[in-house]
């Protein structure tokens, strides 16, 4: 259960980082989606989602390979 919900856990971060693509990617084909007035702010929100997703997941592998003691010495507290 626990690696379920670990999963979870990374999947709903990943499917935020993938929109923040799809949303970066359709400004470039002149798409604009329905909650964005401009495909300025279509794109910043993407590149928000984008970041906000990525940085999620790499902390988690972080916090799990510090636990592990995995990483590298400059990244142990």
């Amino acid at each position: 259960m626990q690696r379920f919900l670990a999963l979870m856990i990374l999947v709903i971060p990943g499917l935020l980082a993938g929109y923040g693509i799809k949303l970066m990617r359709d400004i470039f084909f002149k798409i604009l989606h329905q909650p964005f007035p401009s495909l300025w702010l279509q794109f910043f929100s993407g590149l928000l989602f984008m970041i906000i997703g990525i940085g999620f997941i790499a902390g988690f592998v972080l916090y799990r390979d510090r636990k592990n003691n995995k990483v590298a010495p400059r990244f142990k507290k």
